[in-house]
Formats: C-alpha cells, structure tokens, sequence
C-alpha cells in the first residue's frame, strides 16, 4: 500500500512498534491456551502477562452509530486480553462530557488513560488533573498537532494534514476539477486538518459541507441537495465510512456523476470499493491505533517505555485502499479489525 508520511517519522515508528512486540512477548508466558486463543482473530495472543493486574480507561469522542470506533475499541481489548488489563470504555461526541469521563476514570484512580484529542481545549484542565493525579496520559486518533501542547507521553494515529494532503494529490491523479469535502462533526480538529490538507495540494475547487453527522437521513438529504444544486462536483470526499456509503446514495438519488473517496474503512466500505461504488479509500488502522494506545501503556509501567521516545508521534497512516488491493484488507475488515 501506498505511504505517504515522511520517512524519518515512518522509520520512528516502525522501530517503536517492533520494540514493544519485543518486550510484550518477554513479559507474556508462553502458554496457548486459554478464552484468547480459543476465539482466534484478533484478540488470539500467544499467551497473557503475567504482571500485575492494571485497570485502564479508555475515552474516546465516539458518537452513537459511528462503527470505527468499534474498530478501534477490538483493538484496545485485544492489547488490554494480553497484557492483564481491565479496560474501562467510555465515550461522548460532547467535549464538556468527555472530558467528565476522564474526570471519573482519574476519581476511580484507573493506572493509565488513553482519548482522543478532538477538541482538544475542552480536555486541557482534565489532562493537567491526571498528571497530578500521577496518571500516564497518551493520546489516539485525533490531536497529532495538539498532544504535545497539552504534556501527553505518546501519540497514536496519522497526521490528519499529511492524510488530506495525500488524498488531494490522488484527486489530481484522477483529474478532479470540482469537489465537495462532507464534515460531519464543526469543530472536530482532526476531521478540519483533513479537509485543510486536501485544500493544499488539490489543483481544483475545494467546497467543504458541514452535515449533522448523528442523523444519517439529515447527511444524506444535504448532500442531495448539494449536488443538484451544483452539477459540476466530480467528486464527493466523505470523512468516515458510514458517510461515504451514505454520499453514494445521495449520487445516485441526485443524478450527479460524482465519484465518492473517503477517509476510514469498515467492512462495508471495503465491499463498496469492490463493487465501484466507492473509488478509494484512506485507512489510518484504527485497529492499531486502539491496540497501540493499550499497550503503550503497559510498556510504560513495566519497563519505562515511551513509543516514539516521547517526541513523535507513532503513525498509523495514511495508507490508500483501493481496487488494487481491497481484497487483501477485505478479510480483515469482515473480522471487524480494518
């Protein structure tokens, strides 16, 4: 698959990601057995930490109904299942009530949390209450330009600007002259970066549309109705599968010719590209970003370890899927784990 971050950061990340597999099956006995291994997939590992039992919360911006934050929450467990873990999962779309939730996880004196950063303000007073609490912090998904200000120890996801940016250049290559970037949540940070980023390096005319992302009739009715309204869109970036798949009915329906890309995968969107209805997709692993975000943390407790030595973030992406190889993450994404 195509990568299209910088090198330095690629190899910072690869190196990071192979050190803690290391020191993960150091810490793990070697036995088989057991529930894990029974379910396969993946949440199989070759066997569970024998280190003390740590309690972490994870909370997320999570929105009812967004399926990639299901991606993202196998992944946590499937790290929690192997390093002794008790996961706490919480989630609310609403800053102020996230940022509440890490509040309770600190009162219930959790060991470790790992959020998201989409609107990172709102969670800056809560993320200094942890630190004092003496509470490792790392941050996943959105907020690549924000953890650091805010004194996390790591980072977990893509750079949203480098993603758009890359998604702008395969615009060009598939000779877009007019699209339209879909927005589904105002003042998400990351979902902002991303269509900032496809600005920058798209030649053509770049509209953005903000839909209400928690009501998927509204979504599809507003693109509709921008398409008929203007007939020279050729193409409809959606930041979310749900969305894109969404976008494609309101092609049809609309009577455009648009094409449809989006951000994210889920195992739905996988078999939209198969069949054409979606032209391609960025996959930033949620999956590993979840997995990632766990493990982090208990690198941390038992060994000191920081992914990315603590300066740079790991990145996770961006990768294209597409006709080329959909078949290939289309098996992983029916395990619900791409």
């Amino acid at each position: 698959m195509d990568r299209s971050y910088p090198r330095s950061r690629k190899l910072a990340s690869v190196v990071a990601v192979a050190a803690a597999a290391t020191l993960t099956l150091a810490g793990c006995s070697s036995s088989s057995g057991g529930k894990d291994a029974e379910e396969g997939g993946a949440n199989a590992s070759a066997g569970k930490a024998n280190t003390p039992r740590m309690t972490v919360a994870l909370v997320t911006h999570q929105a009812p109904g967004d399926t990639f934050w299901d991606i993202v929450r196998k992944g946590a467990e499937a790290a929690a299942a192997k390093d002794n873990i008790k996961l706490v999962y919480s989630a609310d779309p609403n800053a102020g009530n996230q940022a509440n939730l890490v509040q309770n996880a600190i009162d219930q004196k959790v060991d470790g949390i790992a959020i998201t950063l989409a609107k990172p303000d709102a969670l800056k007073d809560v993320v200094s209450k942890a630190k004092a609490a003496n509470i490792p912090v790392v941050g996943l998904n959105s907020g690549v330009s924000e953890w650091q200000k805010l004194g996390l120890m790591q980072f977990f996801g893509q750079d949203e600007t480098v993603a758009g940016e890359a998604l702008g250049k395969r615009l060009n290559q598939a000779g877009a002259k007019k699209a339209v970037c879909v927005i589904q949540e105002q003042g998400n940070i990351g979902l902002t970066q991303r269509c900032d980023g496809v600005k920058k390096t798209f030649k053509g005319d770049l509209q953005t549309l903000n839909v209400n992302g928690t009501d998927m009739p509204s979504v599809k009715s507003t693109i509709t109705a921008k398409l008929k309204q203007d007939g020279g869109i050729d193409y409809v970036v959606a930041l979310g599968a749900p969305y894109a798949l969404t976008a494609a009915q309101s092609v049809g329906e609309s009577g455009s010719k648009a094409k449809v890309a989006t951000f994210d995968l889920n195992k739905s969107l996988t078999g939209a590209i198969s069949k054409g209805d979606i032209e391609f997709a960025v996959d930033q692993q949620p999956w590993l970003q979840g997995y990632l975000a766990i493990d982090s943390l208990w690198l941390y407790k038992n060994n000191g370890n920081y992914m990315g030595g603590g300066e740079q973030p790991v990145l996770t992406g961006p990768a294209f899927v597409d006709k080329t190889n959909v078949e290939t993450i289309d098996k992983f994404a029916a395990k619900g784990t791409r």
